[in-house]
């Protein structure tokens, strides 16, 4: 391998090319800023080692309740991830992991490794909040109204606080329409 073939170089150059927020704070790591639509942004962590690449991402912190169901949740939903899985750090936040020979870094990986990420990130976030932080959405949901304040960052949430419009975890939690 080049030093033009270096993980390093196929990594900088993808992500020079991609309209992504990102910066290199050392050799070999690399922060990436992934917007959303249901999450506001999802922050990949990429660390270039002797063997691999290793990837984490922030998905949502510990859950409030019904940390079982959660827990099952992501277990039944690894099954369907490429290139990534869901961990629980010692704390319970949950995160998306990867890992990736050395070997296989290239542009279409890369792509395929973002994506992997982004949908697994902010498409279950609604979802994950809804099984861990319904109690919390609801108290949250009351006391905008009764201050007169803007619900919209929570119609997604409608079956949860009494609006109707939102769509449960069993249905994808997808949000407004």
């Amino acid at each position: 391998m080049t030093a033009e073939e270096s993980p390093d170089a196929v990594l900088t150059a993808f992500l020079k090319d991609t309209e992504l927020e990102w910066e290199s704070p050392e050799p070999g790591t690399y922060v990436v800023k992934l917007p959303g639509t249901r999450k506001l942004s999802t922050t990949l962590s990429l660390l270039i080692g002797k063997h691999t690449l290793s990837l984490q991402a922030f998905v949502v912190r510990h859950p409030d309740a019904n940390e079982p169901a959660v827990h099952r949740w992501l277990l039944e939903h690894n099954l369907k991830l490429y290139g990534v899985s869901y961990a629980i750090d010692r704390l319970g936040d949950i995160y998306l992991t990867g890992r990736l020979p050395l070997a296989a870094v290239t542009p279409a990986e890369l792509d395929r490794l973002l994506g992997s990420v982004l949908e697994a990130a902010d498409g279950s976030f609604n979802t994950l909040l809804e099984l861990g932080f319904a109690d919390a959405i609801r108290k949250e949901y009351a006391w905008r109204v009764s201050r007169g304040e803007s619900t919209r960052n929570l119609e997604a949430f409608g079956r949860l606080t009494g609006e109707g419009r939102g769509r449960g975890p069993e249905e994808g939690a997808e949000g407004p329409r």
